[in-house]
Parts: structure tokens; sequence; C-alpha cells
């Protein structure tokens, strides 16, 4: 097949995560799992619901925002959410996919958003766990992404815990983990890696069971991306690399 981008990689297997009648999440600095949405719109066959947090509820954008917060998102939206509607969806047990960032993530995928180093002299102050703390416990499903698999996100015990509960799913430029047993577990790897790769970038033991390269990408659903980023700026912007 031809060279499959590890930007790519992350957001059609962010969208494969997507479920029939769902109703899904994308929040502040998400980029990726806005593109994965709306991929998802125009690639799948099936209906779900797409809420942001600009607002956006099925959102037909006349553009294409480089922020996932930009006020476009809310264009021709079936009704308007304030932050505070999708929370209490969640809590409500209602919402069944959002997407939430992490800076860490353990082999239980639990996240850090908090600190890099000891709490009480961190290396780097972190922006904290905002919705996500609220929506990773609540949440039916939980996804995240990294742009980065080395063992330095990929940790075998984070720095400080942000968040109770824990991601059902974790996507890499190389590697897709879903939770099995209450722990992360291969699910698939870029076809451009190796299962030997991914268990020398990550900090975590994990089982690979069943896991196997990762299916290419449809021509549905790269055609729906190059319709989103047709110039390739989401692209050069994420700066991903494989190695």
């Amino acid at each position: 097949m031809a060279e499959w981008s590890g930007f790519s990689f992350i957001v059609t297997h962010l969208a494969r995560f997507i479920r029939p009648h769902e109703i899904t999440f994308s929040g502040v600095n998400s980029t990726m799992p806005m593109l994965a949405c709306l991929l998802a719109k125009k690639a799948y066959d099936f209906p779900f619901t797409y809420i942001n947090v600009a607002g956006g509820v099925d959102p037909s954008p006349s553009k294409i925002p480089l922020s996932s917060s930009d006020p476009v998102l809310a264009e021709h939206s079936a009704s308007i959410f304030a932050n505070g509607d999708s929370y209490a969806l969640c809590t409500r047990g209602r919402m069944d996919l959002p997407f939430l960032g992490a800076a860490q993530i353990d082999g239980d995928g639990c996240a850090n958003n908090s600190v890099i180093g000891d709490w009480h002299k961190p290396k780097v102050r972190l922006p904290g766990g905002g919705g996500g703390a609220v929506m990773l416990p609540t949440a039916r499903r939980s996804c995240t992404w990294r742009t980065e698999h080395s063992q330095r996100t990929l940790v075998e015990k984070l720095d400080f815990r942000t968040s109770a509960g824990g991601f059902h799913g974790v996507v890499t430029p190389i590697a897709v983990f879903v939770k099995r047993a209450d722990r992360l577990a291969l699910q698939s790897w870029h076809p451009q890696a190796s299962l030997e790769e991914v268990r020398e970038r990550t900090g975590f033991a994990f089982d690979a069971t069943g896991a196997e390269p990762a299916s290419p990408p449809t021509q549905r659903e790269r055609a729906a991306l190059q319709a989103l980023d047709p110039d390739g700026q989401f692209e050069r912007d994420a700066a991903v690399k494989l190695r």
C-alpha cells in the first residue's frame, strides 16, 4: 500500500471508534478528534450525534476551522450546547464517546494532565483535568490520542493521576490500544511498524493477543480526509512522525 501517514492513521482510527447511534464529543485543542468526527459523518453509512466544545450539535460548518473551538463548528446545528450541558449529559450516563486529551497515559488507561515531575517541584505544570475530569469517569467510553508514541508519554507510572476512570481506547501514530479486562491491550499496529517496535516504545507492559497490522484506510475514509484537509494544512501543523 502507499505510505500511510501517522496523522491519517490517528484521525482514521479515532473515527473507527465511533459506533452507530452514539453521542460523541470533541473538546478544546482537539483538532484530530474534530476531524475524526467529521470524517465519520462523510465516510460511514450510519447515524450518530456529534457535539463539540463550540456548542455545535451535528453542525454543517461552512469551513473546517484550524481551532476545534471555532464558532463555525456551531453553524447549522440541530441545537446549541453550553459546556455545562455536555457535562450534564455525560454525568447522566448519556455520553457514549468523548475524545479527551492526555499528557501521560498508563497501562490502566488513566491520564495525567496536571504535572510532569514531582507535584511540589514539577518540571512542567500542565493545564489540569478540565472537562476530562468530569467526562472520563462518567462517559460510557472515552478515547484519547498521542502524536508521539514513546515511553515518555505511555508510562508505567503516572507522575500524577488527574482523572478517575480510564480510557477505553488510545491511538498513536503506530498503535491502537483498547481496554480489555481493565487494562490497555494492543488491538493493531501501523503496517509500517511492528509489534516489536510498539513494545520497545511503550513504557507499560500490554497484552497483544489477537493484535495484527491495521486495516488500511478505505477509499471513503481517504476521500473524506482529503475533503477535510485538501491542502494538507492540518497534517503539516500536527507534524506527526512515525519515528
